[in-house]
């Protein structure tokens, strides 16, 4: 492991401990597992799925919007994780379960995080007025990530940096 990493982890380390003993309380744990399991996916396809349905061309339009921007961020966050090989939280301190089972054994950066502000992002672009819905639910899917033992504070904090440049550059092509 490179060794700017390894400081990077062992910094943020204390940080991944005490968010993985909260997450050991079920009250906790069960919301936070739901939402990570909403955010992998099921959300923001649905949300794309009922765009077209509610709100026709423009809902077609900002779910294909969404479709081609999350098309571009697994190709980022995918070539990020195997360029930089940063070890779970999880994988790295034996006090630090997974919570939930991890999607693959990188953890940098979120990919769950990059596209909750990516979708989110285009979405409130389109349709402000869901602001209600998607700003906590993008808030809680990075959250989730870290409480749940899969993530360092920085996975989250770059892959919110990463979906915040790509989904605003994608709206400057398109708008």
């Amino acid at each position: 492991m490179k060794r700017w990493l390894r400081r990077l982890n062992e910094l943020e380390v204390s940080v991944c401990r005490r968010a993985s003993r909260s997450s050991q309380r079920p009250w906790l744990l069960r919301p936070f597992a739901l939402i990570s399991r909403l955010g992998n996916g099921v959300f923001w396809y649905s949300l794309m799925a009922v765009l077209p349905v509610m709100d026709g061309r423009r809902g077609l339009h900002a779910a294909l919007h969404m479709l081609v921007t999350g098309a571009l961020a697994l190709i980022l966050y995918k070539g990020l994780k195997g360029t930089t090989r940063r070890v779970r939280p999880c994988h790295q301190a034996i006090d630090i379960p997974a919570m939930v089972p991890p999607l693959d054994r990188y953890s940098f950066p979120s990919g769950h995080t990059l596209h909750a502000v990516a979708f989110s992002s285009i979405a409130l672009a389109y349709y402000p007025g869901l602001a209600w819905l998607l700003v906590p639910f993008t808030l809680l899917v990075a959250a989730s990530r870290v409480i749940l033992g899969l993530h360092y504070p920085s996975d989250v904090l770059v892959a919110l940096i990463m979906g915040l440049a790509l989904a605003y550059s994608s709206l400057l092509l398109v708008f």
